[in-house]
């Protein structure tokens, strides 16, 4: 490229990507393809280059060595988005981008970011006279080439330059790009977080219908990929679903065995679910399935701990098997696939709790509708009932809890009992299913007019002196207990 050319295109770039790793290549790709000229830059100048080699033909890109470079080639008011690891590096990128750029550009964070840090650098970006914005962007490598979810968060007036230019790029439902404006500083971090939480509840049922069908009712892979495929016809029609009939029909090139049996069962994790459960206990919001499914995965990877219970052959109890319970194994499969579709109810009812609380934690002003419209296309939890969740909080904007609203119930309804048969099922057979489990016990405790919070709050009134409410007259009140054990009224 000559000097003539570099002058040329100075201040052409409608948009700018920092990090070419897959997901950062992918996103430019996505921009060019969609008629945006597309500046670019990696610290390894090598990942540049190779971007260009590989697919320049795709659309107008601007490559630069230098971040320096890299800003100058952005049309004002500049926009640049950080695609690279989560943390210090984004920090460096940050300050880097925020030093060359100018006041009113805008600096995008499109990394799986902890929202707290996004709450931050809002503020410090925000103090040097430039824009801020976390987006959570969901779909993987292939979303970010494709058509994403995004969930971007900041200053209003940055979405109002943004938008178009996300709009161009993300995924559209009926003619509707999924992407919007979610609230300020970290609330479209946030949300994805929460979204990814969602997730790990969603891949942990599926894991868990599973097992119970391979390993509770014997059938092969193969055969199990056959039925989530018609499954994925109904209502569980989902990305998930999906993919797992393909995961699960799938034969290792090698071998020739299935190959969900030549994969070693430990499952990772890079944080966003562990953060959205830490989350749920700090805003105080029971997010029990989500909570089980990242402990699942933890137990998953205490490799060690496992063999050991493994050798020293932990009693069982007395089991039965699927053949001696006389189970009918279509009954079985239906009563498995009404018990996974109210678990994952539960899982999107919970993220939404935990959202609402946030949202009011932090003056975010979250709709659900939202995030109900934008996560039907690109995003991993894309599912056919995303429509039916908009629709509940169409209907009652303050809905205390999705499955209270009047749809999910009747849907319920139908599932319980099932639910309940595949629950007993799995502890008869020895099997677990944790989100099942707690999924099912969180159903309970809301529909219970009693819990045992009233031994617990007495409890606590005996030994710290934690005070207690009555059911029958206002105030607050404790009792002697090492003494006469009167009861005193407390002052509020």
């Amino acid at each position: 490229m000559t000097e003539k050319t570099e002058n040329a295109q100075r201040g052409t770039a409608q948009i700018g990507v920092v990090g070419l790793a897959v997901m950062g290549s992918n996103l430019a790709r996505n921009f060019a393809r969609n008629g945006n000229t597309v500046a670019v830059y990696n610290r390894s100048p090598e990942r540049t280059r190779d971007l260009i080699k590989d697919h320049g033909d795709e659309g107008a890109f601007i490559p630069s060595e230098t971040i320096e470079d890299f800003v100058a080639s952005l049309e004002r008011p500049r926009k640049a988005i950080i695609m690279v690891q989560a943390g210090k590096a984004t920090d460096a990128v940050i300050d880097q981008l925020a030093s060359a750029m100018d006041e009113g550009d805008i600096i995008i964070d499109g990394g799986n970011s902890l929202y707290t840090d996004t709450i931050r650098r809002e503020k410090e970006v925000a103090a040097r006279g430039r824009h801020f914005v976390g987006a959570g962007i969901s779909g993987g490598e292939e979303g970010a080439l494709n058509g994403p979810s995004i969930m971007p968060g900041g200053p209003a007036e940055s979405w109002e330059t943004l938008g178009p230019i996300l709009e161009s790029i993300a995924a559209e439902v009926d003619g509707t790009p999924c992407v919007t404006h979610i609230g300020p500083d970290g609330a479209g971090h946030f949300v994805k977080m929460v979204h990814n939480g969602i997730e790990y509840a969603d891949m942990q049922v599926i894991g868990e219908a599973y097992q119970l069908l391979r390993y509770g009712a014997g059938m092969e892979p193969a055969d199990i990929a056959a039925v989530f495929k018609e499954w994925n016809s109904g209502d569980l029609d989902s990305y998930l679903i999906e993919i797992t009939a393909e995961v699960l029909a799938a034969t290792d090139p090698e071998t020739g065995k299935p190959l969900v049996d030549i994969i070693v069962d430990e499952a990772g994790q890079k944080g966003t679910g562990r953060w959205t459960a830490i989350n749920g206990l700090e805003l105080g919001v029971p997010i029990t399935g989500i909570a089980e499914a990242v402990f699942a995965r933890a137990l998953s990877s205490s490799t060690a701990q496992r063999a050991a219970a493994q050798e020293g052959q932990l009693p069982s109890g007395e089991l039965a098997s699927f053949e001696a319970l006389g189970v009918d194994k279509d009954a079985f499969l239906e009563d498995v696939r009404k018990a996974l579709y109210a678990s994952k109810l539960i899982a999107y009812s919970q993220g939404f709790d935990e959202i609402r609380a946030g949202s009011e934690e932090y003056g975010w002003n979250v709709d659900p509708r939202d995030l109900a419209t934008i996560w039907r296309g690109g995003c991993i939890i894309r599912a056919k009932f995303l429509d039916r969740i908009r629709e509940a909080y169409d209907n009652n904007p303050d809905l205390p809890a999705l499955i209270l609203d009047p749809y999910f119930k009747s849907e319920l309804e139908d599932l319980i009992d099932s639910w309940r048969r595949v629950v007993v099922l799995a502890t008869q057979l020895g099997l677990p299913a944790p989100v099942f489990f707690s999924s099912l016990a969180y159903y309970d405790s809301l529909r219970s007019k009693r819990l045992p919070a009233a031994l617990i709050q007495g409890q606590r009134d005996y030994f710290g002196a934690h005070t207690y409410k009555r059911v029958d007259k206002p105030g607050t009140f404790h009792i002697e207990w090492s003494g006469d054990r009167s009861q005193t009224v407390m002052a509020d």
